[in-house]
């Protein structure tokens, strides 16, 4: 039996996940689409609009698919209370979890992550924090960033 299902679900879960984020995929194109400034400038109006709701519902359906309940207890704070968010260990895919229930945050992540093909154009819709391996000055303009963004009083989403 759990052969049997393992031959139904496993292709069947595999066809939902690949066309769940070629959907991401076609949103994130969309609201990021002639953006001037791609990432100094935050993404205002529709844009942003789309990305919380349409990237949220389809990266809480991804997980669900995938076999993950998110369920949130208490308040979620919001971008006046905290405009940064921690998560740790900050090491896995499982801080994408974190990233539906609280309404597509930006996110810190490595500069290689936004040349990949299907997820770079999805994390450039969040508006990451690049952070380069390479360069020496990497840590303080990545502390700086963060700290222009948390002081930008609502203009950028929150980080995490």
């Amino acid at each position: 039996q759990t052969v049997l299902q393992g031959i139904i679900l496993l292709p069947l879960r595999a066809i939902c996940i690949a066309f769940l984020l070629l959907l991401a995929w076609l949103f994130a194109s969309i609201a990021t689409f002639r953006h001037p400034g791609k990432g100094s400038v935050p993404l205002k109006g529709w844009r942003r609009r789309m990305i919380q709701t349409t990237l949220s519902c389809l990266t809480r359906t991804l997980f669900f698919v995938m076999g993950f309940q998110v369920k949130v207890k208490g308040k979620i704070a919001s971008l006046q209370e905290a405009p940064i968010f921690v998560a740790a260990p900050h090491s896995s895919f499982f801080d994408a979890i974190i990233c539906a229930p609280t309404g597509m945050p930006s996110v810190v992540s490595r500069a290689e992550n936004l040349s990949t093909p299907v997820f770079g154009t999805i994390l450039s819709s969040l508006q990451p924090v690049s952070v380069s391996r390479q360069d020496p000055d990497s840590r303080k303009n990545t502390v700086t960033e963060i700290t222009k963004r948390a002081l930008s009083r609502g203009q950028w989403p929150q980080v995490i």
